[in-house]
């Protein structure tokens, strides 16, 4: 009794398997075209309904498509022979092979959930810290230990769902086709999945010529783009000069070039996107170029502002600069943002409109080969008594005792005020140390303050005050 069991499912899946491999979908429509239009095939190889019989307009996927007749007569013969061999099976029979393939399928899809998919998990996390490693590219720390394990838990968690998928996917056919009553509703429900596949294998083979031709496109603009980039490395590192162009205006100038080069590619292999000519796919390209437009007009304006900075050349990375009453050494300039880093290591960023609106002070530019350096000066004041021409030796001695400080040009005295009580001194010095400015300011203090007191002069200025006393 097992062994007749035995060969009848085997028959059964059998007839499952040449089932899958025999037959081709095509649209209910073109076989109606073949066959009279007022008639409805009754064989088990049709799946479909005549949309003129049924009445309906809107049919659902698994009852347009039709078994092509035109099948290999020797699998025809063999699917007559196994309708035979099926045909002389009890319902008892039937029964008990429907009920032995959902009990299987359950103890499959038990051990699917409860062991396989328990004990994967379970592995990963346990073997986190020795086999997985953080997810890096070009020493940028992309994704932690612990978020990689997260991403392999989530792919886990779907690849238990797709089996259990396939697993229903193949039963549940397979039981509805041991019965006469369900046999063509088994046909239908492979349709559902059959007939997507099918769509997108062909839709994909349609679209290789396409593919190829866009493939040639982004080899091209890669290699165009690799060779605007060698030509920027060289005028960035002087091997390669152009009159009247500047190193620092190599890179922004090959991001523009880089960004317009591959606009451009799009523009070219936009038509042989798939899609490319539905209305929707045009719809969603309008939408999107919208909401870039309306939510970017502060970054196209930082963008615009950034090109005008570059171009104007006010400073470079490296120089040190006063925008808006903050003073700083440029550690980077972009397209969008300018940061500086104070005396105090702090960092200040500045959009580029923002500083495209406003004054800049350079303090490199007089640092130059040609140019006989940055000014410092300090002012002082000291009472009548003090001869001036002693207080002028004193600040120069004072200037050339500094650190850093230029000896030619000399270091000169400004007189810049009379008071009623003092008179006002500024001593000037020239250096070209412009990173050691705060420096150079204390040690210049120092030396005038020592200066003075070997001289014997107090730094002081006296102030007088008259106050009347009014009798009565």
């Amino acid at each position: 009794m097992k062994i007749q069991y035995y060969f009848r499912m085997k028959r059964i899946c059998v007839f499952f398997v040449i089932f899958l491999c025999s037959f081709h979908l095509v649209p209910a429509q073109e076989t109606a075209q073949e066959s009279a239009p007022d008639s409805v095939s009754t064989d088990v190889g049709d799946i479909g309904v005549d949309s003129v019989d049924a009445g309906i307009t809107d049919s659902h996927p698994g009852e347009i498509f039709q078994f092509n007749d035109t099948r290999p007569t020797g699998i025809a013969a063999v699917d007559s022979l196994i309708d035979e061999r099926t045909d002389t099976m009890g319902f008892t029979a039937r029964f008990g092979i429907a009920a032995a393939i959902i009990i299987l399928q359950a103890l499959l899809i038990w051990l699917v959930w409860k062991k396989l998919f328990k004990w994967l998990p379970a592995h990963v996390i346990k073997t986190s810290g020795e086999k997985i490693k953080p997810l890096t590219i070009h020493k940028l720390k992309i994704l932690s230990t612990k978020q990689v394990v997260n991403v392999i838990l989530f792919f886990l968690k779907i690849l238990k769902y797709l089996l259990t998928a396939v697993q229903l996917f193949l039963a549940v056919p397979l039981v509805f086709s041991l019965f006469p009553a369900t046999r063509n509703f088994a046909y239908t429900l492979i349709g559902y999945v059959l007939n997507p596949l099918r769509n997108i294998f062909w839709g994909a083979i349609k679209h290789i010529p396409n593919l190829i031709t866009i493939i040639i496109i982004v080899v091209i603009t890669h290699n165009v783009v690799r060779l605007l980039k060698f030509f920027a490395g060289q005028i960035a590192k002087g091997k390669l000069v152009i009159p009247r162009f500047y190193p620092e205006w190599a890179e922004p100038t090959y991001k523009i070039f880089h960004i317009l080069v591959w606009a451009f590619t799009v523009a070219i292999a936009y038509p042989y996107l798939p899609g490319s000519d539905s209305r929707i796919f045009q719809g969603v390209s309008v939408l999107l170029g919208v909401i870039f437009s309306l939510g970017s007009s502060s970054a196209i304006g930082n963008l615009v502002a950034g090109l005008v900075i570059t171009y104007m050349r006010p400073f470079k990375i490296g120089d040190r600069v006063q925008i808006k009453e903050i003073t700083g050494f440029v550690v980077e300039k972009n397209l969008m943002v300018v940061r500086l880093k104070t005396d105090k290591n702090e960092y200040v960023t500045f959009p580029n409109l923002n500083i495209l609106g406003s004054s800049i002070i350079n303090y490199n530019t007089s640092t130059d080969e040609d140019a006989e350096g940055l000014i410092l000066h300090v002012e002082v004041t000291f009472g009548y008594a003090t001869p001036w021409q002693t207080i002028h030796e004193i600040l120069i001695k004072a200037a050339l005792a500094t650190e850093h400080v230029e000896k030619k040009p000399k270091p000169f005295v400004l007189q810049t005020g009379l008071d009623d009580f003092y008179a006002r001194y500024q001593i000037n010095c020239y250096t070209k140390a412009v990173e050691m400015v705060p420096r150079i300011y204390t040690l210049l203090y120092e030396n005038i303050q020592n200066g003075f007191g070997e001289a014997g002069i107090n730094m002081t200025a006296a102030h007088y005050e008259v106050t009347t006393l009014i009798k009565g």
